[in-house]
């Protein structure tokens, strides 16, 4: 692409998608422009920053493929931020990814997905050439994979309190609980089993 003597204008994504009366509400919103052709099943958006050729092509059955992501590249954390709140602004749903490492690269990042599934993220390169680690993943896979590391270890927390409710309630007649509290385990006595003990009087 790059050299003398080849008059490159812009790139080109053409996407299909399910419903593109729908897909260009989205792309209209994502873009902060509206088509410069409709047809039917067709529309075309002449991006001048950055410089992009897009088209959506109706086509019925769409399911997401093999494409991973679009991204549109900024300057700085403070230009993710503002696209984000344009977005927002627009009724776009939108999650966050700051300091994450992605691409063998340390990135703030934020993420929109198209009617179809098609994810687009703004993002700025902090730190870039990262040693090679485990396989990378962005967007919602990498949201997934946090899940499914997060939900067994919580599983196996909330069973260590369950745990520990049982036999401190059998060792004692207060039947406590352990709850986290700023930051430290703190354990209460929630219920007490015993019966009153009761009273002599002297004669």
């Amino acid at each position: 692409m790059e050299g003398k003597g080849v008059g490159v204008l812009k790139a080109h994504v053409a996407l299909y998608v399910a419903d593109v009366g729908r897909s260009i509400e989205f792309y209209r919103k994502l873009l902060g422009l509206g088509p410069c052709k409709v047809r039917r099943g067709y529309a075309k958006f002449d991006v001048q920053e950055p410089p992009l050729n897009l088209t959506l092509n109706e086509r019925a059955g769409v399911v997401r493929g093999a494409l991973s992501h679009m991204g549109i590249q900024v300057a700085s954390t403070a230009d993710v931020l503002a696209l984000r709140e344009r977005w927002r602004a627009a009724g776009l749903e939108t999650f966050d990814e700051m300091q994450t490492s992605c691409c063998y690269a340390v990135q703030d990042k934020t993420w929109v997905a198209d009617p179809d599934g098609n994810e687009w993220e703004a993002f700025v390169v902090l730190e870039d050439n990262l040693p090679e680690t485990e396989t990378c993943e962005c967007g919602s896979k990498a949201q997934e994979a946090r899940a499914s590391v997060e939900k067994p270890a919580s599983a196996e927390n909330q069973a260590g309190v369950e745990s520990s409710v049982e036999t401190q309630a059998g060792a004692s007649c207060c039947e406590t609980e352990t709850t986290v509290k700023d930051g430290q385990a703190v354990t209460e006595c929630v219920a007490t089993c015993c019966a009153p003990t009761p009273v002599q009087l002297a004669r």
